[in-house]
């Protein structure tokens, strides 16, 4: 009987439990710390529903480019903006001159967004193509920094739930 009840309460804990995704983790870029912060406008790790909109505050220790892409919770990427000039400072995505709002939509999940920084203008395009899986995405983003040196590369990423 003391078994069944110690196994409830365990069962009891364990349900609440949440998952917590951390930051970075894997990115072969991410050791130059060029990027100060990246973040969405309610939060690492806030919830959004459908529709609402978003933004993502990007701070920077220097001035460079930054291409933002983002990994929707069923594998798809898409980038939200590619090879844009920040001074150093933070940055709010979208910015004014883009024209447009990222609003949140389906399919409901983890919503994971990478920022990548250089220092000098971007040479290659990134383009995402197919349904990416942590080690595809991991080196799509690593063959982008590549051809930069390590003190003038970073990557940093952030994530949300789309409820």
């Amino acid at each position: 009987m003391h078994r069944i009840a110690l196994f409830g309460a365990l069962a009891l804990g364990l349900s609440s439990c949440t998952v917590t995704v951390g930051s970075n983790l894997g990115l072969a870029g991410s050791s130059s710390n060029l990027i100060a912060d990246l973040r969405p406008d309610r939060g690492e790790g806030a919830t959004y529903r459908v529709g609402d909109e978003v933004r993502f505050q990007l701070t920077t220790r220097t001035p460079g480019y930054v291409t933002l892409v983002a990994l929707q919770p069923g594998g798809v990427a898409s980038t939200l903006v590619q090879g844009v000039y920040v001074q150093a400072g933070t940055t709010v995505f979208p910015r004014p001159q883009d024209g447009v709002t990222y609003n949140v939509a389906a399919p409901r999940g983890l919503q994971r967004v990478r920022a990548i920084f250089t220092r000098v203008r971007p040479t290659t395009e990134l383009v995402f193509s197919g349904v990416y899986n942590d080690g595809r995405w991991n080196a799509v983003t690593t063959q982008y920094v590549q051809p930069y040196g390590a003190a003038d590369r970073d990557i940093q990423e952030t994530y949300l739930y789309i409820r």
